[in-house]
């Protein structure tokens, strides 16, 4: 599931809120200090607007389309707010198009709090799993994809300590990669500021990797387990090894 795409925003735009002259809003347009208020006020977040340049319409369309699909979606009921769906003056297409802004928000919303971004250290099946796994997710549940993430995190472990000379067993679990890269791989020898609390968090990094196995083999769909892990649970599970693959090829990439 992804952000909102140029022709969503653009229906946003002239089907709900209204053009006027290239300016956004009808029946009261927005000027520059009340769109630049808007965000803070209707939508309870902080948006620099000075990257974008142009009218409002064009400020608004390029900064709605900049932002994260949860914080898309946070704008989206802004604008419901500041626009309402029978509001005297508006464009007559808007009350219908207010339930179209309403499936919008429930899928942004629906986005995993952590998104998936293809790492920058990669294999075959670390590629294919990715693919497997944001399929998954969107067609039956995160519980289905729950083992497509053991075998992303599984691939790319593996794919960095080839890359990086770095020599393991023939079966080497997770844990054991994690701990060869660890020790042995030059980019992780300097974590910054605060490293002893870093290298804190990357071992009990390697703890949730040593339980993901179990939960793999006996909660998933890799096999034909009698009882699978709950939707907020295996969203968990997606989210964590998300957050660990990120820094890791953030870190390492």
């Amino acid at each position: 599931m992804r952000g909102l795409t140029d022709p969503e925003i653009v229906r946003i735009v002239n089907r709900y809120i209204g053009v006027s002259g290239g300016y956004l809003g009808l029946p009261e347009r927005f000027t520059y200090r009340t769109h630049a208020d808007f965000y803070a006020e209707y939508c309870d977040l902080s948006v620099d607007l000075s990257p974008f340049e142009g009218t409002t319409r064009e400020t608004f369309m390029a900064a709605l389309a900049s932002l994260s699909p949860r914080d898309q979606a946070k704008v989206l009921r802004g604008v419901i707010e500041r626009f309402p769906p029978n509001e005297t003056g508006a464009p007559a297409s808007r009350p219908a198009t207010h339930a179209v802004l309403l499936t919008y928000i429930e899928r942004l919303e629906s986005v995993p709090l952590i998104a998936s971004q293809t790492p920058q250290i990669t294999s075959d099946v670390v590629l294919r799993a990715l693919q497997d796994a944001e399929n998954l997710i969107q067609t039956s549940g995160p519980t289905s994809a729950v083992d497509r993430v053991h075998t992303v995190l599984h691939g790319y472990l593996i794919a960095v300590c080839d890359g990086a000379g770095i020599v393991y067993g023939d079966r080497q679990t997770m844990v054991a990669l994690l701990r060869k890269l660890e020790a042995e791989h030059p980019s992780l020898a300097d974590l910054g500021p605060r490293a002893q609390d870093i290298k804190t968090v990357l071992n009990s990094s390697a703890s949730i990797l040593d339980a993901l196995l179990p939960v793999r083999n006996q909660g998933s769909m890799a096999h034909p387990n009698a009882e699978l892990l709950g939707e907020p649970e295996a969203r968990l599970i997606i989210n964590v090894g998300r957050t660990l693959l990120n820094y890791l090829d953030a870190k390492l990439s």
